[in-house]
């Protein structure tokens, strides 16, 4: 079979069945019958000579060619996908930079490290946040440049991706200054029975920290934990209690002597990455950011 012999409308339904794993709900999403789907399948396997799908009882399972031909759909139309997306920005005579980040991950630190693209007249920016996982499917779908993440992703052959190390830093123990200005805390030997605000279960920090309790024999007093950055910094702003966070957080109230360090652990670090796909388009002022993160991280 030719490339011009291809049909790419047969295609693109095969991608989306395979995408959703079921013939009915694909059907819905493109506003279309379940039989003008299954016919077009079929006449994409007979173009191929393969079949695309195996049905094990009432589930569609790609079989080894769908596999294969569904590899490369993803990055077709994922490519396509991201072809709108700068013909978008480039319709105002823009570059558009897309970045996701998780929703763990502190806003104050994705401003710092967005501040060079805020700055630069010729960028539109996308931002998104979300569970990490969600975004990476983004990120492959084409849909994302970039996702900041606080955590690195497994190597995986099925699903190319590349950590890049931006940095890190130490936590800390912040208070409200009327109470600790001048005073300060061992982290964890001095918690036992503080009552303190705590970053969510789903953080990489809260291991770390419950790891350090538990073999130092401490028990604090857990009064809030929370995923969400922006949410513990009103916590951390106005409870009153003590708080177990990244500095950057709370640059603002540390700045204005609103709060006062109380304490830090070189033993708790929040590390942060840049996750992106090798098989991305290269946006210029993206990598050039990327490219001086790296450096000033070494």
């Amino acid at each position: 079979m030719n490339l011009e012999q291809l049909n790419f409308h047969h295609l693109f339904y095969f991608w989306r069945v395979a995408r959703t794993g079921h013939m009915t709900r694909a059907a819905q999403e493109l506003h279309t019958s379940q039989s003008a789907l299954s016919a077009q399948i079929k006449q994409l396997e007979e173009r191929i000579g393969e079949a695309l799908f195996e049905r094990e009882g009432r589930r569609l399972v790609m079989t080894e060619t769908g596999q294969l031909v569904f590899s490369y759909s993803e990055d077709i139309f994922g490519l396509g996908q991201e072809m709108l997306g700068r013909l978008d920005g480039h319709s105002e005579g823009m570059v558009r930079v897309r970045v996701g980040s998780v929703a763990t991950l502190s806003r104050n630190y994705q401003e710092n490290w967005i501040r060079p693209l805020l700055q630069d007249p010729g960028v539109t920016l996308t931002l998104e946040s979300g569970p990490l996982e969600g975004l990476l499917e983004r990120l492959l779908q084409h849909k994302l440049d970039v996702v900041l993440a606080n955590e690195p992703v497994p190597a995986d052959p099925d699903r190319p991706l590349l950590s890049r190390f931006l940095g890190s830093q130490a936590i800390s123990l912040v208070g409200p200054a009327e109470v600790w200005r001048g005073r300060t805390l061992r982290i964890p030997e001095d918690l036992d029975g503080a009552d303190l605000a705590l970053p969510g279960p789903r953080n990489v920090l809260r291991p770390q920290f419950d790891a350090l309790c538990i073999t130092a024999g401490v028990k604090p007093r857990l009064r809030a934990e929370v995923d969400d950055m922006a949410m513990l910094r009103l916590i951390a702003r106005d409870s009153g209690w003590l708080t177990v966070l990244p500095e950057v957080v709370v640059q603002d109230e540390l700045r204005a002597g609103s709060l006062v360090r109380v304490g830090q652990s070189a033993q708790l670090q929040e590390r942060f990455y840049a996750i992106t796909t090798p098989h991305r388009h290269r946006v210029e002022r993206l990598e050039r950011l990327l490219a001086d993160s790296s450096e000033a991280a070494r």
